[in-house]
């Protein structure tokens, strides 16, 4: 049988399907996808923005805290915003949703303060009250008193000055001059400046080269705690001090010297007097007095 050839549309290339869209502009037929660029979001946000305008009468008109509620969630992507900025400025200690709720607070006094008949935007309202509810809240947590942090704030400014003004670090002599106070009172003054600052001991210490990051907490030197490597050398002297002892003179020298026992709770165990435990450690103790004096030449010191 003969074959048939078929013909098959290739699809348009993309050059050739802009030159179409063009052309049908020109025409004055509506562009393929106008509708979806444009069409859709303007009335959307008009709708938007009159469903919040009904939304704000209707709670002034009512007070209803479900409303306020709804403005809440409508209007917490800008606390977290401004909370999100003044983070930037303040230690890895401070916690974001600390500084939200906080925002939060002011957010909901902004909305109850807000009047509509004066014909400004809640959000140019709003965002004063909620930043300086947020600095309230961090200053109520802060340990320092306000005058030591307004001294260290002019110190600061101080040097920032100078040094912007001399191209180096001033001295000691240069700085009393420029705060316009004797010398021997700038010590005072740079002292009360020094305020000693909270760190959180679970923040991670980022000077760490292993691949997992410690925190600040396994870094802390526990006095308390017994130095592995001086708990050996002792456990090492104690075996060659006690080498030539009987196994009764090696018990009482353990448990008085090791085990912090007394002679009576010695003697209660090794089932001796008192008084024979005593003469026994001052038996051993001459010994080893003795010892030690025949090899301490020896000794490195």
């Amino acid at each position: 049988m003969p074959r048939t050839r078929t013909s098959v549309s290739k699809p348009p290339s993309k050059a050739k399907a802009g030159i179409a869209a063009r052309v049908m502009v020109r025409q004055g037929a509506p562009h393929p996808h106008a509708h979806v660029a444009h069409g859709v979001a303007r009335p959307h946000s008009q709708e938007d923005q009159r469903s919040t305008d009904e939304l704000w009468r209707t709670y002034k008109s009512t007070g209803d805290e479900n409303l306020r509620n709804l403005l809440v969630e409508k209007y917490y992507a800008m606390v977290r915003h401004i909370a999100e900025r003044v983070l930037q400025t303040l230690p890895k200690s401070i916690d974001l949703e600390e500084l939200c709720s906080a925002g939060v607070t002011g957010l909901m006094d902004a909305i109850d303060g807000f009047d509509l008949s004066r014909g400004i935007k809640f959000k140019t309202y709003c965002t004063t009250r909620i930043r300086g509810s947020i600095l309230d809240h961090l200053r109520s947590q802060d340990f320092v008193p306000r005058l030591v942090r307004l001294k260290a704030h002019r110190v600061e400014r101080a040097i920032h000055e100078l040094e912007a003004r001399l191209g180096r670090r001033p001295t000691d002599f240069e700085l009393a001059q420029h705060l316009h106070i004797p010398l021997q009172r700038l010590d005072v003054e740079l002292s009360d400046a020094s305020p000693r600052a909270m760190v959180s001991l679970s923040d991670r210490w980022d000077d760490n080269d292993e691949d997992r990051p410690a925190e600040k907490s396994e870094l802390l030197e526990d006095k308390k705690g017994i130095d592995p490597l001086l708990a050996i050398h002792r456990r090492d002297l104690m075996d060659v001090i006690t080498r030539t002892l009987s196994r009764k003179e090696r018990l009482i020298f353990v448990m008085y010297y090791q085990e912090g026992l007394t002679m009576r709770e010695i003697g209660e165990i090794l089932h001796l007097t008192e008084s024979r435990v005593c003469q026994i450690h001052s038996n051993v103790i001459l010994r080893l007095r003795a010892q030690l004096s025949r090899v301490r030449p020896t000794l490195q010191m």
